[in-house]
């Protein structure tokens, strides 16, 4: 059990950390409008296009180069005119990496769960609520429906969300299955599923709905989508971020606690 009180299950001994670790982190790959930089200290960065994410995603660092690493990306950073997020995990070295990203100026934002789980051991029975439908977003317009409905979710940052999706769908479909479920045609919530390559990690990302729709079943249908999406493709495992309000949900479906994830950021 980590300090947040989570409990962060030893899978497969950790050979599913070590997976994950490996797929997605030390070797993620660019993708539509992304650099991947690895450094002297062997941080791999990830620089997104103007407004996409920009971040450190893996370190593996000891007290002697920790401060060091941790500077030279702010100086990197600084010099593109970014701010940038250092993806802490809670099994990343040196273990108070968290307390020197604090004393180099980054500030540190909520913690998530990063949960994984075997496809094949998943529901994919899809069952809405009477008057809702599932439209697959593949074009503008679909677009323009799950930004809207992220907005209202989680906030402004309809133009990045816009901007990302449409260049993904353009440069790289075979990445990317995004899903709105409307009401009429009101989107109410909005999910996509990542499938970057070279990996068996398929990721879910969104899932957020309208007040009004919540609690009856949309955000379990939609990862019972996702993950028929994601057998058809040959993934066999998906993982999500999982805030404290979707923790429980996931654990239910089938997925278990791998490690813990905290944002620090630095600028804007």
């Amino acid at each position: 059990m980590d300090d947040a009180g989570v409990d962060v299950a030893a899978v497969d001994g950790g050979a599913l950390l070590a997976a994950y670790d490996e797929e997605l982190r030390r070797g993620v790959r660019a993708g539509p409008g992304v650099r991947v930089e690895r450094d002297a200290y062997g941080v791999v960065r990830q620089t997104g296009a103007e407004g996409g994410w920009t971040g450190v995603v893996w370190a593996d660092l000891d007290a002697g180069t920790a401060d060091a690493a941790i500077a030279a990306q702010v100086r990197h950073y600084a010099g593109l005119g970014r701010g940038f997020e250092w993806k802490l995990y809670s099994h990343d070295r040196p273990a108070d990496l968290g307390r020197r990203l604090l004393a180099a100026g980054l500030t540190a934002e909520p913690r998530e769960t990063v949960m994984v789980a075997a496809v094949a051991g998943l529901s994919t029975a899809v069952v809405l609520p009477e008057g809702l439908r599932l439209r697959r977003v593949a074009d503008a317009e679909g677009v323009e429906l799950m930004a809207a409905a992220h907005d209202e979710v989680f906030g402004a940052g309809r133009l990045r969300l816009r901007d990302e999706l449409l260049r993904q769908l353009a440069e790289a479909p075979e990445t990317l299955e995004a899903v709105v479920v409307l009401a009429g045609e009101r989107p109410v919530c909005a999910a996509r599923l990542e499938l970057p390559r070279g990996t068996r990690f398929a990721g879910l990302w969104g899932g957020g709905t309208v007040p009004e729709w919540r609690g009856r079943g949309i955000y379990r249908a939609l990862v019972a989508h996702r993950a028929g999406l994601a057998a058809a493709r040959g993934y066999t495992h998906l993982h999500v971020d999982a805030s404290d309000d979707s923790r429980p949900v996931l654990r239910r479906l089938g997925f278990v606690p791998l490690a813990t994830t905290t944002p620090y950021v630095y600028g804007s």
